[in-house]
């Protein structure tokens, strides 16, 4: 029985009255008539039961009104009127409650904690934002501010200057386009739809697509090897094009110029299958590791704009990947080169 039990204070109570009791008959008896000690004891257990059983029903109650409130207002709970009776068990009322209100404490304290997170989070998401755009929109200005000034009428400098305020525009648009998929992603209203498909196919396609932006950087695609039968997989094809298309992209940006590679390779992981996109570019640093896949976030590398992208290429990558309930990772060394991997469901 601990200390904090109703039934211990009642307990206690009870056996102090009847000590103060004892002593009160005593004192009284000594100056009155001859004390007689079967009737003091009988008296005395009758006295101790009474208090007891008095002070526990009373200090139970009391105690229970009291926190019922406490525990109800912690776990907001909605409790039923068939309910209230068991909300909190009898036994060791005082420890259970007590208990709870220390894991509230911690559950509160993390959330806290969560909440800078997400807002310290806001804060640098908003500010790349910011940034982020407004690069095209300067740059758009300069060149409509010199084309009004008199650089319309000068034909070495008007469709020059048109064209890079198209190439700031369409940057611009890519941003928003790119955001508004993560942001779809991220609220599950972007359905996908799973089918049947020949990843090694799909592969080949996208190598095709980006083979004249790889030659002119002198980087050569190729698949690790040559697969003569079709490697099934269930999953969204348009979807993981994307992945595919962001990846390779991502290689051949920041790939090797000289002598440039990037390799895909496909591995039997039983039920799901290994797509590895291998370069052998600079690589990445082991601080940066950890934050390639967030949004707008750059390695020191890729601080310039004049590589192209939006900055959330891997972002968009690592949310199509966890909404087929996959895993993406990467790994690198500098002066090596990069290997970012994903899984996906094999097709029976």
């Amino acid at each position: 029985m601990s200390r904090n039990d109703p039934k211990f204070l009642a307990l206690l109570i009870s056996l102090i009255i009847t000590v103060f009791f004892t002593l009160v008959f005593f004192v009284v008896s000594y100056f009155f008539y001859e004390i007689r000690l079967l009737p003091l004891l009988i008296v005395d257990i009758m006295l101790f039961s009474f208090c007891y059983l008095i002070l526990n029903i009373t200090l139970k109650k009391f105690i229970y009104d009291k926190i019922r409130l406490i525990y109800k207002t912690i776990h907001n709970l909605k409790v039923t009127k068939g309910e209230e009776r068991n909300l909190i068990p009898q036994e060791n009322i005082i420890e259970n409650v007590s208990a709870e209100v220390r894991k509230w404490r911690s559950n509160q304290i993390l959330e806290l904690e969560k909440m800078k997170e997400l807002e310290n989070y806001r804060r640098e998401f908003l500010g790349n934002i910011s940034h982020e755009l407004k690069t095209p929109i300067f740059n758009i200005q300069g060149y409509v501010l010199t084309l009004l000034d008199g650089g319309l009428e000068d034909p070495s400098i008007n469709k020059q200057y048109l064209r890079r305020t198209e190439k700031s525009i369409n940057r611009m648009i890519a941003i928003v386009e790119d955001l508004e998929t993560i942001a779809h992603l991220e609220s599950n209203e972007l359905q996908l739809d799973i089918r049947k498909f020949d990843i090694v196919a799909l592969t080949r396609d996208v190598i095709e697509f980006l083979d004249m932006k790889a030659k002119k950087k002198k980087i050569s695609i190729y698949l690790r090897e040559d697969y003569d039968k079709p490697v099934f997989v269930m999953a969204d094809q348009k979807r993981i094009r994307q992945v595919l298309i962001n990846l390779i992209d991502n290689s051949i940006k920041y790939g090797n110029p000289e002598g440039g590679k990037t390799k895909i390779s496909f591995f039997d992981m039983d039920e799901n299958l290994l797509v590895e996109v291998t370069d052998n570019g600079a690589g990445i640093a082991p601080q940066d590791i950890q934050r390639v896949f967030e949004r707008f976030y750059r390695t020191e590398m890729a601080r310039s704009r004049e590589l192209g992208g939006t900055g959330l290429g891997l972002a968009i990558v690592k949310h199509i990947i966890e909404a087929h309930n996959q895993t993406i990772n990467v790994r690198s060394k500098i002066g090596i080169g990069s290997t970012f991997g994903f899984t996906l469901k094999k097709a029976e």
